[in-house]
């Protein structure tokens, strides 16, 4: 039986989906996570916001986030996709080898701001650059895995694609010193991957 042809998912449901996974957020940081330019980004949180999906906070970092009318209608339309295209049996097996990995992902994350000097656990001040040096090269041998389940993903949905391109960027800055790129930032390694996670959890249906 062949799948249907798999189609873009459309800017209005990246954005609105991106709000889901990522929590409340501005354009600058949606522009990221989709993709998508900036000046599109606020083109469709205005749309979405008109229709009542969306709110927007006030202040000096304003936000934006999802109506319980908004979040209904995520979960309507991400399941409409998802279905269309045929993809459930293989997001849901990427799923399953996403989490033979995350275990690994949080060791990783912790071995990155803790270490044991003389028995004892302390905070990691990276003040050790060849301790740091090493827990990379485990993120490195860890990312080469990931990128077969974000291929498996994309493969199924394109708009999955997005996640092997921030995990791969994160991990290039931190390699090149910026360190808060492995769990410090919003466009850490791992908040991506947490991002990843919430993603396929809304996108099957799943509690977490």
């Amino acid at each position: 039986m062949n799948r249907p042809e798999t189609r873009t998912t459309d800017p209005d449901l990246l954005v609105l989906h991106a709000l889901r996974c990522a929590g409340a957020s501005g354009p600058t940081r949606l522009g990221l996570v989709t993709g998508l330019a900036e000046s599109d980004v606020e083109s469709e949180l205005i749309d979405l916001g008109v229709d009542g999906l969306l709110t927007r906070m006030s202040g000096a970092m304003p936000a934006w986030w999802l109506t319980d009318a908004g979040r209904a209608a995520h979960a309507e339309r991400i399941t409409a996709e998802l279905d269309s295209a045929g993809a459930r049996e293989a997001v849901r097996a990427a799923y399953d080898r996403f989490l033979v990995l995350n275990p690994e992902l949080l060791d990783l994350c912790a071995a990155w701001q803790l270490r044991t000097v003389d028995g004892i656990t302390i905070a990691n001040d990276h003040g050790e650059p060849a301790y740091d040096a090493r827990v990379l090269d485990r993120f490195a041998d860890f990312d080469r895995r990931a990128a077969a389940v974000c291929a498996e993903l994309s493969a199924a949905l394109p708009r999955f694609g997005r996640y092997r391109d921030r995990l791969a960027g994160a991990l290039d800055r931190a390699v090149s010193g910026e360190l808060e790129y492995v769990t410090d930032s919003t466009a850490s390694y791992h908040t991506v991957w947490a991002e990843l996670h919430e993603d396929l959890l809304a996108t099957l249906g799943m509690p977490r």
